[in-house]
């Protein structure tokens, strides 16, 4: 690996040898105990339904109102349900150009995404990592859909409800497809998720960030629009077939689970947010708080060069924020125990010292 060479796979799985990494996406904390129970006495490995166990999809229908069991599509990770969702934008004639809207920054695989499955990404204006509504009124009539991811990946930011609202009516008045992006939606620190609904809404979830289950690969896509459904499921039956059975058994005992784990889990998030932030904002970077996720994205000088460096002379590993659509800019997550992100604080302090 070199300096010039360096991508986010270079560093996913990276461990070991006193390595600290700010780097990964994927919860430290364990999943609940509950989902566990049940592997001693699981015996049923035949293929399941391409929809999704009906058992889980009923569950996931109690938290979504007006919902049934078959609004939904149980995917390989929400990384499936964004796929497949675009791909049934891209295949469908609705009179508009192939552009999808997404906020910049922006996860790093959305571009990736709308590329793969032939339509175009635009990028929407930001302020303080928040989406600039007069540049939205500007691109969207244009647009076959808009991709919303909040709270974001990678500023950690919250949309306001005003805005999410005004994005759901006009979107529904230009027959937008709105894509939510809500892997995050129970990891807000400053107000309960705003669950944004309309005829073309597109809602992405998985259990990999709320319950630590990211290598079960367990997500899904919401929708109240029955063709959309239907079509997405087309695709699925030849792409994947079926998501993994254990998997989906397992995201099912999670749906159990009292809120109270959520609420503890969460308390725990944000007093990492808060030791991260306070860390990196006496280091004098210009740094926006987080407000949901388990990320920050601080500006740093010469940035290609601090993520190179951080690695290869102290081992720790950071995101550099190019890879985000943020030039200028590193990603942290603050997805590790707090001894380490206070080692990884101390390296970096000594690095910028220099």
């Amino acid at each position: 690996m070199n300096k010039n060479d360096l991508s986010p796979a270079s560093f996913i799985g990276v461990e070991g040898n006193g390595i600290i990494s700010f780097g990964s996406g994927q919860p430290d904390l364990p999943p609940p105990d509950q989902v566990y129970k049940m592997l001693p006495h699981y015996r049923d490995f035949k293929y399941g339904l391409i929809q999704g166990m009906q058992s889980l999809r009923k569950a996931l229908a109690e938290q979504y109102p007006d919902s049934g069991s078959e609004d939904f599509v149980v995917t390989n990770g929400a990384s499936e349900a964004l796929d497949l969702s675009l791909r049934v934008i891209a295949a469908m004639e609705n009179g508009k150009s192939n552009k999808v809207l997404l906020a910049e920054p922006y996860y790093y695989s959305y571009p990736h995404l709308i590329r793969f499955s032939g339509l175009e990404p635009v990028y929407l204006k930001t302020s303080q990592g928040r989406i600039d509504l007069d540049d939205f009124r500007r691109k969207v009539n244009d647009c076959k859909a808009i991709i919303i991811n909040s709270p974001s990946n990678p500023t950690g930011r919250v949309e306001s409800i005003g805005t999410l609202k005004e994005i759901e009516k006009i979107s529904s008045e230009h027959g937008v497809f709105v894509i939510s992006d809500e892997v995050y939606k129970e990891l807000i620190y400053v107000r309960e998720n705003y669950l944004l609904s309309g005829p073309h809404v597109v809602t992405i979830n998985s259990f990999s960030k709320t319950y630590a289950m990211c290598g079960f690969r367990v997500g899904y896509l919401w929708s109240l629009d029955a063709d959309f459904v239907q079509r997405v499921i087309a695709i699925k039956t030849h792409a994947s077939m079926n998501t993994n059975i254990l998997g989906q058994e397992m995201a099912l005992e999670a749906t159990r689970v009292p809120r109270q784990f959520i609420a503890d889990q969460l308390k725990i998030w944000e007093s990492r947010r808060d030791l991260l932030f306070q860390g990196l904002q006496s280091l004098d970077l210009d740094i926006w708080k987080p407000e949901g996720a388990f990320y920050v994205l601080p500006k740093i000088d010469n940035p290609l060069d601090f993520v190179w460096n951080m690695y290869s002379q102290h081992q720790v590993i950071t995101y550099l924020g190019d890879w985000f659509g943020a030039p200028g800019r590193v990603r942290f997550s603050y997805a590790l125990d707090v001894e380490k992100i206070e080692e990884g604080l101390a390296r970096i302090k000594k690095y910028l010292s220099r």
